[in-house]
């Protein structure tokens, strides 16, 4: 262990991640998933892409002003503008950073930017000098560098360092290479550009063939110093290589790594699942590290090795990423300081407002539950303590009548932001679709549902249940959550969480001017 090398996290959840077809997080969201970034103990929050919009503009403003302790970066293309652009959003960052990118695969260069090699040499020189003018943290990144001739890649790394790039990042970006590939390419960037052990080496790997964190970790043992990643491995496409996975790999195997990082374990699972909350990707049960089944054991021999040494078939504690044991049983005798000693323990750092906001659905929900589990209250934190959002419509009664042989009717009622109370009835092909279609009559809007999920978030008949929706309101798609003991409740929360995005403006539009970067 004398030799341990510390890896920086650089975590583009907020960029590369926010990417992913069907996320529209608002500039709130962003600043609290921020806000956990930093409790996490990540080196560089990759804010968002300044120049892409307005709202993307003001998000990464907003994440430089509060966020402290970290880097925070926006990302740029090689031109002035954009630049500019990041520059303008970092201003008032403790320790900002602008990551300027540019395509050098010959693919990129034929087909997409319609330049030479020499023409792409002279703009990234020209790109690195003006971003170095507004401050002199300046990563620059090969965008496709997976697919890019070697030869080439050393030019470009060589040009963007002596243009005072303080950390090169090697993309692959479509996933393409293999790890022993990948190794290949980090050992010879070392061995043949000059200077570059002077900066930082990064790895930014995509998961198009399943390989995002073999590559990165391949990349860690071929002597890069700083991993891009994002929570839960979200991102474009398959995504990019997930922090977690990745993070755990070194904390387990230090032996072999011979690395660490300065990640707070036991905020893994709380981080993991504020993502998955707020941006409506429901983690897979046999996700690693962070999915519902990594430290569950069905089979009859691990069970018994399990009970008679974790050891057997745990190679990690589920403690460690944060999903503690339960200490403290809780039920509708408990008392408030009881509670709050619970959620102390379970890692959230809640206002006596919030706490107390709290303890009133707990005791609503013991009233509905026997057995309150730390799951359940997740859920209550995760479903009360979200950013603040002024909501157009606020469901206040729901009733069902529906039966094999009787047509599915709902009646709601509804409070607007106003103060006007609204009740519509209507039928519908199932009790949800009534539910829905009763919604679309009080805001009047035609709203289509893309999709719905729904799961128990703990075990049992009286478990709660969660319900996830995406809808599209012209070219607006936006997801919304719910969650409630009925389900049906839940299906109404959710569906009017996600009328109450679009009422806000938080919709994507496919047709939108939105720039993208494939890095």
């Amino acid at each position: 262990m004398a030799h341990m090398r510390t890896i920086e996290v650089f975590d583009t959840t907020l960029r590369d991640g926010e990417q992913s077809p069907g996320i529209n997080l608002s500039r709130e969201e962003k600043l609290e998933i921020a806000r956990q970034l930093g409790r996490l103990g990540v080196d560089v929050i990759e804010a968002g892409f300044a120049a892409a919009s307005p709202g993307d503009f003001e998000s990464v403003a907003e994440i430089a002003r509060e966020v402290r302790g970290l880097t925070v970066c926006s990302l740029a293309r090689s031109v002035q503008s954009d630049i500019d652009r990041a520059y303008e959003a970092l201003r008032d960052a403790e320790d900002p950073r602008i990551h300027v990118f540019l395509a050098t695969s010959d693919i990129h260069l034929q087909h997409k930017l319609r330049l030479t090699r020499e023409q792409v040499l002279e703009q990234i020189d020209a790109a690195v000098r003006y971003a170095v003018k507004y401050m002199s943290n300046v990563e620059f990144s090969a965008e496709d560098a997976g697919r890019t001739d070697i030869d080439f890649l050393c030019q470009v790394a060589e040009v963007a360092i002596r243009a005072g790039a303080k950390v090169f990042n090697v993309p692959d970006t479509v996933g393409y290479l293999t790890p022993q590939e990948y190794a290949g390419k980090i050992r010879a960037l070392r061995e043949r550009v000059p200077g570059i052990a002077k900066i930082k080496l990064s790895s930014h790997c995509h998961d198009d063939l399943g390989m995002a964190v073999s590559n990165t970790l391949a990349g860690i043992e071929a002597g890069i110093t700083q991993v891009e990643v994002t929570i839960n491995g979200i991102g474009e496409r398959a995504g990019n290589a997930s922090l977690e996975e990745v993070v755990m790999a070194l904390a387990t195997r230090p032996d072999f790594y011979q690395a660490k990082t300065n990640i707070v374990l036991n905020q893994i699972y709380r981080t993991s699942r504020l993502v998955s909350k707020l941006t409506g990707f429901v983690v897979p049960p046999n996700k690693a590290i962070v999915g519902a089944n990594a430290f569950a054991h069905e089979s009859g021999i691990h069970q018994d090795g399990v009970l008679k040494e974790k050891l057997t078939y745990e190679i990690m504690k589920p403690e460690t990423i944060g999903v503690a044991e339960s200490k403290l049983v809780l039920g509708k005798h408990s008392g408030r300081h009881a509670f709050r000693e619970k959620l102390t323990e379970m890692g959230y750092q809640l206002s006596d407002e919030e706490v107390n906001e709290l303890f009133k659905r707990f005791k609503d929900l013991c009233d509905k539950k026997k057995t309150v589990t730390d799951d359940d209250i997740a859920a209550l934190v995760d479903d009360s303590h979200t950013v603040e959002r002024s909501d157009l419509y606020q469901l206040e009664y729901l009733h069902i009548s529906a039966g094999n042989t009787a047509v599915p009717t709902a009646t709601l009622r509804v409070r607007l932001a106003d103060g006007t109370v609204v009740e519509e009835a209507a039928v519908g092909n199932g009790a949800v679709d009534a539910i829905y279609q009763a919604i679309d009559r009080v805001t009047g809007g035609a709203t289509e549902l893309v999709s719905y999920q729904i799961q128990s978030v703990t075990g049992g008949r009286d478990a709660l249940g969660e319900v996830r929706v995406q809808v599209r309101q012209g070219e607006a798609v936006v997801s919304g959550r719910g969650v409630s003991t009925d389900v049906l409740e839940a299906s109404a929360k959710a569906y009017l969480d996600a009328v109450n995005r679009l009422a806000a403006g938080q919709g994507r539009s496919a047709g939108a001017a939105r720039v993208k970067a494939g890095v």
